[in-house]
């Protein structure tokens, strides 16, 4: 993969596309190609938002906004379809905005720079935003692709997708008038998926008070290099959790008293760096760092091999005003006792896809403020209420402020979906094999959607993608030529 910048690019000298730049087919690859220029952090869409409503005005398509902000362009159906019932095309356009440290690159104003390796897709030290970008893309080339036959076409594109959904959940339902939905934000071609996970969380918060240091050391611990990714669908994967890390190496610390913690960066990413400043009792900062390597080697020797670049670096610090041994001692208690991974496995897919979850996503103190984010999914609502009650009885133990995070439905399968038995014929036809139907440990907009049209008929799919919410995420190029063959073949026969 390529190495990661060091500074913003000039202005006047915009990035080119790698020269081996997909080309196939052409008004998607153009247009995700553009949507990769556009910045589009959640909440700040409206660049992105302007691009595609000039695209409908330049062809007098319709198009409205609902107060939240989510765009829905109304295509007319392809000659002999104009009056075949409406279909629509759902995908969110905000991105994960996520960068390797030391990479002076921002997402409110910078462009992505792209590369391609080994049949990959990328983007140099940021994310690359397929997640959701690909799908908007497509659904963006069958408005200026004249030559693709569809019915009637309802294109939405949410807004504040993944910072809790906020797009969907504030959606105004008398935009659609389709019975039937295709969301295109899933990330393993040859799969179709027809349902998702609910979800909801807390932040919680104390303030501590904080005093001088007198004669001890202090330090400053970073670790970084883990993968971290996606917290719904990569949850299971046992990757490292760098609040937890962090909190590991500090037990038996003498006269441990914490200046500052800065670990994770929002609830729907496993944490993948963060520091710690502490004080501490003389000589035990160097045998601390006379133990890092030992303890890296015991972690390397259980976490999966994409946390093998995990780093550990202790250096000095500044003395500042610390909370006391006391308090130390038990926020290092909490995040020993807060879950984090998988806590149930379905029992029809045993081992293959999680039922429930919980991620600790985020933990910040800053001059004796405590800050914790976390965030659980489930499929059954009801199966979540333990683990629900567990935080909050941490909450209280530990004298928290509590502030739950609004949640949102989850997307129950329907194996008997007309969708689906008509999309897995097709998958069949065009490329002599069944896809694998599934549903996912993720938020997927659908679930809220369906929550408000009751009648939707609903099918998930999209290209594979990998590392999603990280630097590392990527696109399978070859997936996408098939991802688009069968998603236009199956707006033909709807």
């Amino acid at each position: 993969m390529p190495g990661p910048r060091s500074a913003h690019r000039n202005p006047v000298d915009p990035p080119m596309k790698p020269t081996s730049y997909p080309q196939e087919p052409a008004d998607l690859w153009e247009h995700f190609y553009q949507i990769t220029q556009i910045p589009r952090p959640s909440k700040h869409e409206a660049q992105l938002r302007d691009y595609l409503t000039g695209l409908a005005d330049k062809r007098g398509f319709e198009h409205r906004c609902d107060a939240a902000g989510n765009l829905l362009i109304r295509v007319p159906g392809s000659p002999g379809r104009e009056q075949s019932p409406p279909v629509a095309i759902q995908n969110h356009l905000d991105m994960v905005t996520v960068k390797d440290s030391g990479i002076a690159h921002d997402f409110l104003k910078d462009p992505l720079q792209l590369a391609v390796s080994e049949g990959w897709l990328s983007a140099s030290g940021t994310t690359l935003g397929a997640d959701n970008g690909i799908g908007c893309a497509a659904a963006t080339a069958l408005m200026t692709a004249p030559e693709i036959e569809h019915p009637p076409l309802e294109l939405l594109y949410t807004v504040d997708e993944e910072t809790g959904l906020g797009g969907a959940l504030n959606f105004d339902p008398d935009l659609l008038s389709a019975s039937v939905m295709l969301n295109l934000d899933t990330e393993d071609w040859n799969e179709l998926y027809v349902g998702c996970a609910g979800g909801a969380g807390f932040e919680f918060r104390r303030d501590y008070p904080m005093a001088p240091v007198a004669e001890e050391q202090c330090w400053q611990l970073r670790l970084g290099g883990l993968s971290g990714g996606h917290s719904g669908i990569q949850i299971h994967e046992q990757l490292g959790n760098a609040v937890k890390l962090l909190a590991e190496c500090l037990e038996g610390v003498a006269g441990l008293r914490l200046q500052a913690i800065d670990a994770g960066l929002a609830h729907n990413v496993i944490p993948r760096e963060g520091s710690v400043v502490f004080a501490c009792a003389a000589g035990e900062g160097e045998a601390l760092a006379r133990r890092l390597e030992e303890i890296r080697a015991r972690w390397l020797a259980f976490l999966p091999r994409e946390d093998a670049a995990l780093e550990l670096a202790l250096a000095p610090a500044e003395p500042g005003q610390c909370l006391g041994e006391s308090d130390s001692r038990r926020i290092l208690d909490l995040i020993a006792l807060l879950p984090h991974g998988a806590q149930a496995y379905n029992l029809a897919q045993p081992a293959e896809l999680v039922d429930l979850s919980v991620n600790l996503a985020v933990l910040k103190l800053a001059q004796g403020a405590l800050f914790v984010e976390t965030s659980y999914r489930f499929f059954d609502e009801g199966q979540s209420l333990p683990l629900r009650a567990s935080l909050l009885a941490l909450a209280r133990v530990f004298e928290l402020e509590v502030d739950e995070v609004v949640g949102y439905p989850g997307w129950k399968p329907d194996f008997d979906s007309p969708l689906l038995a008509q999309a897995s014929a097709l998958h069949k036809t065009l490329f002599a094999s069944e896809p694998a139907v599934k549903a996912i440990h993720a938020g997927l907009e659908c679930g809220i959607l369906k929550g408000k049209k009751p009648d939707l008929d609903i099918l998930s799919f999209g290209p594979t993608i990998r590392g999603a919410h990280s630097p590392k995420e990527r696109l399978k190029i070859d997936t996408v030529q098939p991802f688009w063959q069968f998603l236009t073949a199956l707006l033909a026969e709807l």
